[in-house]
């Protein structure tokens, strides 16, 4: 083992793996500089917990005779047997070094060394990451060294930790605060404001497609269920435009009690009536998956939802507003406004989706014109259009 190489690798790590900002090639770099110097390493692991929602944590796997694959586990994997029997459950309740040799009958309790000990494996240790709010994450060695690792060698591998614990919790940390943008303000939004984007009044004007829905008899579903259970009630009706939106193309950008807005924003060079009709496609899909929509919790039943959804396309603000150090990341201008008019309006005339004459103008088919409205706060009247394959129902309270 070459101590002189060892050494510039703790150095290279401690100043950031500066050469390589893609974490993945950081570490393929770091585990091949590692063999260069003579350890002998089958297989490196790094994993390493996060805040998301859906996800738990994060893994990187290094193999001596490939790629690094990078992959994720759910927020249920503490729960699974494999979890429950794995050398890593030790690392994270304890906080501690884990070794087993192969050949050591003790090894033979935990199904994840039954597969290393396939591949000819004969020593594997998992060492702590310490970050500095006291958590600890793991990193995991295995060789096929004949006799194991040397003393020198897991001296070696220890040393590494704090450099590597340092890197590897800057790298987490901007990994949690991208989800936590893009969970809560969107991954538009989200990059804008890692960019630097944050100071109160900072906003850019923006040509969008805007989107405005809310859930028709929502007072009355708040009135008579339980808090616990219309909460459940909205998480399963967003679901339903969340995913359509998303897979569309758009950005939901905030919740308002039962109320979305989203955009589809019309960049530089967009073809504008493409985006609209993303939009349109993401709205009858929301049609088709509320309508299918049945909430079922205990004694708590509701067979059918209905919803309201305005489409409309123009100019709107988009950046920070807000009071003190407080602010929201959210578009406003007329047009949103015109979208608020238009999707109360929906509700009057019983129908689930309305759209303006601009939105028209840019995605044609398959529109009937409703007539002209006046719209509270603006000068004139607005003709609006209802989808011709829609029903109109008796109109409903919001």
């Amino acid at each position: 083992m070459h101590s002189e190489q060892i050494r510039g690798i703790l150095d290279w790590l401690s100043d950031g793996a500066r050469s390589e900002p893609d974490p993945a090639m950081k570490m393929k770099l770091t585990c091949e500089q590692l063999v260069a110097a003579g350890l002998p390493l089958h297989r490196v692991g790094v994993f390493v917990e996060t805040l998301h929602p859906d996800i738990y944590g994060h893994r990187f796997i290094w193999r001596a005779d490939g790629e690094v694959e990078v992959g994720s586990t759910t927020q249920d994997v503490e729960m699974s047997e494999e979890y429950q029997r794995s050398p890593l459950k030790i690392l994270y309740d304890y906080g501690v070094e884990v070794r087993f040799r192969l050949d050591d009958p003790e090894s033979k309790n935990f199904p994840f060394l039954e597969d290393l000990r396939a591949e000819a494996v004969t020593d594997y240790t998992a060492l702590p990451l310490r970050f500095l709010d006291g958590t600890y994450h793991a990193a995991s060695f295995a060789t096929k060294q004949p006799g194991g690792f040397t003393d020198a060698q897991l001296g070696a591998l220890r040393a590494m930790m704090p450099p590597l614990s340092r890197l590897v919790e800057v790298i987490s940390l901007r990994d949690i605060a991208t989800n936590l943008l893009d969970t809560y303000v969107g991954n538009r939004a989200g990059a804008r404001i890692l960019a630097g984007q944050i100071r109160r009044g900072h906003a850019d004007h923006l040509r969008a497609a805007i989107w405005l829905s809310d859930l028709r008899g929502f007072s009355a579903l708040s009135d008579g269920l339980p808090p616990e259970v219309m909460v459940k009630v909205l998480n399963a009706y967003f679901d339903c435009q969340v995913a359509a939106i998303a897979g569309h193309g758009g950005e939901v950008l905030k919740f308002m009690g039962d109320g979305l807005l989203a955009v589809f924003p019309i960049d530089d060079g967009a073809d504008a009536a493409e985006v609209c009709g993303r939009m349109l496609a993401a709205a009858n899909e929301c049609r088709a998956s509320i309508a299918a929509l049945n909430f079922v919790d205990g004694n708590h039943v509701i067979e059918s939802f209905r919803f309201g959804v305005a489409l409309h396309v123009g100019q709107v603000l988009y950046g920070n507003i807000g009071g003190g150090n407080r602010l929201d990341f959210t578009c406003i201008g007329p047009a949103v406004n015109l979208a608020a008019r238009l999707e109360r309006l929906a509700a009057r005339l019983g129908r689930t989706v309305v759209a303006s004459s601009d939105f028209v103008g840019l995605c044609s088919e398959g529109w009937s014109d409703l007539g002209e409205f006046p719209m509270a706060g603006f000068s004139h009247a607005e003709r609006v259009h209802g989808l011709t394959d829609e029903t109109p129902l008796a109109a409903e309270g919001l």
